[in-house]
């Protein structure tokens, strides 16, 4: 699920705004001046930002500006008036999109939507598919490379071969036997409590390498199995 922050000083136009996306499937968290908006960009480190231009404490050029230095997340700018000028002037600072108001909450669902998509291809196309990223977790599918912001791991094959299988496959609960299966084999003779100790070694070796607290993380659902997440679910 996709989180998307409405940033405008009329409420109804968020209320209204928060109902239409959430229908269609996104969490949706809603700020009503500049200041507060730049407040929840750093605690949700949102997927896409819906902002208006005139704000109170602080105009939406200036908070569009601000998190341009920190981040290229996807902004969608709405204004009361639709002077070319300030089109032109919201994408040169980074702007994705602009909306006019009034406007039909369906078109902005609509334009979410397919910014998001249009992002979501640039990124993918840009990054190599034997490449996974995950935070500040790398790994190199073709050398076997895997590092942690930027120091590389030595692993042995089969906890390389394990953490290449979780990354894969992200928010998705494996118990033992289904761990067993995919790494070691339907063969394999040995106890199930092997994956405890392996994960166990993982989770060591992946976060003795930097003293703060990592973006991702192999999590035990308890009774059940393992799952890895990623920095949208930490």
């Amino acid at each position: 699920m996709k989180n998307v922050l409405v940033v405008d000083d009329d409420h109804n136009i968020c209320r209204i705004t928060k109902l239409y996306l959430e229908k269609s499937g996104y969490a949706v968290v809603t700020a009503n001046d500049g200041e507060q908006a730049l407040t929840q960009f750093e605690q949700l480190q949102p997927d896409f930002i819906v902002l208006d231009i005139m704000l109170p404490k602080r105009d939406g050029w200036s908070v569009c500006k601000k998190i341009r230095t920190a981040s290229d997340v996807p902004i969608l700018m709405l204004t009361a008036r639709g002077h070319v000028d300030e089109r032109i002037e919201g994408l040169q600072m980074g702007a994705d999109d602009y909306l006019v108001k009034p406007f039909d909450p369906n078109e902005l669902v609509a334009r979410v939507t397919t910014i998001l998509r249009r992002t979501m291809i640039r990124t993918e196309a840009a990054v190599p598919a034997h490449l996974y990223e995950v935070g500040s977790l790398r790994i190199d599918a073709l050398s076997h490379d895997v590092t942690v912001e930027g120091q590389l791991v030595a692993l042995p094959k089969k906890e390389y071969e394990l953490l290449l299988f979780f990354v894969r496959n992200p928010n998705q609960v494996f118990t033992r036997e289904d761990l067993i299966a995919k790494i070691w084999g339907w063969d394999f003779e040995g106890e199930d409590r092997v994956v405890d100790l392996y994960i166990k070694r993982l989770r060591q070796k992946l976060t003795a390498l930097t003293e703060r607290k990592v973006d991702w993380n192999i999590r035990t659902v308890w009774g059940i199995g393992y799952k890895f997440e990623g920095p949208d679910a930490c």
